[in-house]
């Protein structure tokens, strides 16, 4: 991790803009802070990928987040395409903007360096850009040998780097958003425990997003909810076992498989047939 980063900010030294992926449902947690703190003197584009999979109307929040900073963003969904051609126009205006031609650069391809943490579609980007045609341009000068860059048309070249992590997750509530995205591994948190906060998640502000997935009305989760009887760990469980009646998910005895219906609200918000959710709201 030490020598990626090191060798990012050597890269750094050829590059006319960064390009951060960022996960469209988690902006701030899929957003590696070493990361912005070292491309902090470079122009910056964001992309808000997976967008598709995230609220329409949260979505126009962030990107007016990101540019109330001065910071360009643009809304992408990688697996259509959509958004690629106005992250294409966005880098081309970042570069026409800052006159590079003033420093002897007319003709020369825009250099672009791609970071993004694990799992928040980098690949698919960078793909996306290139129109799946990946070609290697030649070694730039003072370029670690073997660096290879991905060429985009005649005016632009990609230059991929790994996805890392930063070293420690000091915020529980990160930790559970990386691991809703499965940007960082489910043996690292309990199965049961994410299905648990992102139930917990869902019940404030996805309500309708339940009942049209799991067939089940407002007014039996009213029921639950307002159950006085029930602690709050206590109600959240009982949706779960009622989405587990709904969706059969019932071991000997009749009894729940609580961990099973755990994995079937993680893949449903993953895959999107939770519908649109945005885990992460601008000001909270």
């Amino acid at each position: 991790m030490a020598k990626t980063k090191k060798q990012i900010i050597e890269d750094l030294k050829l590059i006319d803009i960064v390009v951060e992926v960022l996960d469209a449902r988690i902006p701030i947690s899929s957003q590696n802070p070493d990361m912005k703190e070292i491309t902090k003197n470079k122009k910056r584009l964001i992309v808000l990928n997976k967008s598709d999979l995230s609220s329409e109307k949260e979505n126009q929040k962030w990107v007016s987040y990101f540019e109330k900073q001065e910071i360009p963003a643009v809304l992408v969904d990688s697996v259509s395409g959509k958004g690629i051609p106005e992250t294409i126009r966005k880098i081309e205006e970042i570069y026409e903007n800052e006159k590079y031609e003033s420093k002897g650069r007319v003709g020369k391809a825009i250099r672009i360096m791609i970071l993004g943490i694990p799992n928040v579609g980098k690949s698919s980007f960078i793909n996306r850009m290139a129109k799946k045609s990946v070609a290697q341009v030649g070694n730039k000068p003072g370029v670690t040998r073997q660096k290879q860059w991905i060429k985009v048309g005649d005016k632009i070249e990609l230059l991929d780097t790994p996805g890392v992590l930063w070293p420690k997750l000091e915020k529980q509530k990160v930790a559970f958003n990386l691991a809703y995205t499965r940007t960082i591994k489910e043996e690292l948190l309990d199965t049961l425990e994410i299905g648990y906060e992102l139930l917990k998640l869902l019940l404030n502000d996805y309500t309708i997003n339940l009942q049209e997935r799991y067939g089940i009305s407002q007014e039996e989760i009213n029921f639950i909810m307002q159950n006085d009887k029930l602690q709050e760990n206590e109600k959240v469980i009982e949706v779960m076992n009622l989405i587990g009646k709904k969706r059969g998910a019932v071991i000997s005895g009749g009894e729940i498989d609580l961990e099973r219906v755990a994995s079937i609200l993680l893949e449903d918000f993953r895959s999107g047939k939770l519908g649109r959710i945005t885990i992460e709201k601008v000001g909270e």
